[in-house]
């Protein structure tokens, strides 16, 4: 159940640093609620799996699956650039936290 949390709270992550941007510097009220919503649920989350999961490797693999996610919703949803370099370098992240799941 940890594992699932984390991985749930990595996504939210996502969320939240997408929300930021929209917020406008908290100009905007609909994207900075969002933003502190998703903020809390992530760290509840990341808390919750750290009562089991080693922190280095949580850690981690929450700001790897927040790192790829954001750079995902940036490339589909708001116009960044999605050359092969960036996707390549994305791949090398789900790798590195694929291999700390699997040598955990």
């Amino acid at each position: 159940m940890a594992w699932v949390a984390l991985v749930v709270s990595g996504l939210l992550e996502t969320v939240w640093a997408v929300a930021l941007d929209r917020s406008a510097g908290f100009t905007r009220p609909v994207p900075t609620t969002i933003f502190g919503v998703a903020l809390v649920l992530s760290m509840a989350g990341l808390g919750y799996a750290l009562r089991t999961v080693p922190v280095g490797t949580g850690y981690a693999v929450w700001v790897g699956i927040g790192a790829v996610g954001t750079a995902v919703a940036g490339m589909t949803l708001l116009g960044e650039s999605a050359s092969l370099p960036r996707i390549l370098c994305l791949l090398l992240v789900v790798a590195g936290v694929v291999g700390l799941k699997v040598f955990h």
